[in-house]
């Protein structure tokens, strides 16, 4: 089978229309208002809020800022429990809080945090957990709730893949105490970089609000100590028109995940993560395949190099574990024998070309291309 004639990546942002982008260019220019809430801003955040159904919203510069400012403002201490299975940003955010992330291990067909490992995990120094809801797939949130209700604790999700996705009439954003958003480019929606924090208290809406600009309080007055994680008017400019088209970004991601299913699901050693809530209305951020090398012939890195040869490049989301970074090592709780199901997704998971400019003749090669190294492993 020939290599497609260009490289196939994992993944490429949702572009608008150029005229659309040169027309809000063009709104800029004319206001002359380029940062601190402008009218660009005020429009995209109550836009958001509205999409997002939530009650409320506060834009900052990036995903990694929102989860920062969110520990900070719920005035997060001690130690946290997460997932080792995700993006640094997620324990990363804790340790710039001078908070000590304590890694609790996932659930084997979810590959999300998994409930029944968080109680044994909690001591008197924890003030949280900080879930993910890993590739766009919500966490048990009942189950995470029920526990931080019982110990007082918060909640903070990392929905960094979530954007859009409900939970029956549901938004994402509604769970936990806050929650952290990610619009950066590889995202189904995208502001360049960028992202926000949904919370459900007016309180903490206002206290972000002042942390992302210095602490100011009006024009003079400041009232805390913040930072600078302001969204500005062209951020805010191109997601208003990408929130105009990504509707139609969704249905085609959708698509092309019902060729990758039904095409994979026939081979032996490929499998995919499942949630068993059949209320969730899902994003189709990426596609991420499980390779049981015993089964398939091969393992995930090799399958991962093979594809290379035919112009095709992945991703070994997440691979190796937050958990066996250089900087968390001091815990206990990094230790293998303590993460064993983490330590087996993070080595067999491997995420799939999936964007709306993907043809389906390019996927439906894709799973040829897989199925062919299956079969040319076994005649070896």
């Amino acid at each position: 089978m020939k290599p497609f004639s260009k490289p196939i990546y994992v993944t490429r942002p949702l572009l608008p229309d150029r005229k659309a982008i040169h027309r809000k260019l063009d709104e800029i220019l004319d206001a002359q208002w380029l940062t601190n809430r402008g009218p660009q801003h005020k429009l995209f955040e109550k836009e958001i809020t509205r999409y997002l159904k939530v009650p409320y919203v506060s834009l900052v510069n990036n995903g990694t800022s929102a989860l920062q400012l969110a520990c900070r403002v719920l005035r997060l201490t001690g130690e946290v429990i997460t997932t080792p299975f995700t993006f640094p940003a997620t324990p990363h955010a804790l340790y710039w809080n001078n908070i000590k992330p304590v890694f609790c291990d996932i659930e084997e067909a979810s590959w999300n945090i998994d409930p029944s490992k968080i109680e044994a995990l909690i001591t008197p120094a924890t003030s949280a957990i900080l879930p993910v809801h890993v590739f766009g797939n919500p966490c048990d949130t009942k189950a995470i709730q029920k526990i931080a209700d019982k110990y007082r604790l918060k909640v903070v999700y990392d929905a960094a893949h979530c954007f859009g996705v409900k939970v029956g009439e549901k938004g994402i954003g509604n769970f936990g105490d806050a929650s952290a958003f990610s619009f950066h480019a590889t995202k189904v929606f995208n502001t360049l970089e960028g992202g926000a924090i949904t919370c459900k208290d007016p309180a903490i809406k206002e206290r972000i609000d002042l942390a992302k600009n210095f602490g100011f309080q009006g024009e003079n007055t400041i009232v805390a100590p913040g930072i600078n994680a302001k969204m500005d008017e062209f951020q805010a400019a191109f997601g208003l028109v990408c929130l105009k088209i990504l509707a139609r970004e969704i249905k085609k991601r959708k698509k092309l995940t019902a060729i990758y299913q039904q095409r994979l699901s026939k081979i032996e050693g490929i499998d995919f993560a499942t949630n068993n809530n059949r209320t969730v209305e899902h994003n189709y951020y990426n596609f991420v395949i499980r390779v049981d090398e015993g089964e398939f012939g091969k393992s995930r890195d090799q399958l991962y190099e093979e594809l290379k040869k035919y112009n095709i490049f992945t991703r070994k989301y997440f691979y190796p574990l937050c958990s066996q970074f250089q900087c968390y090592r001091d815990s206990s709780s990094v230790f293998p024998i303590n993460l064993p199901v983490a330590g087996r997704v993070s080595k067999e998971v491997l995420s799939l070309p999936l964007y709306g400019g993907l043809a389906e003749s390019c996927v439906s090669k894709i799973c040829d291309i897989v199925e062919a190294l299956r079969k040319s492993n076994n005649q070896l």
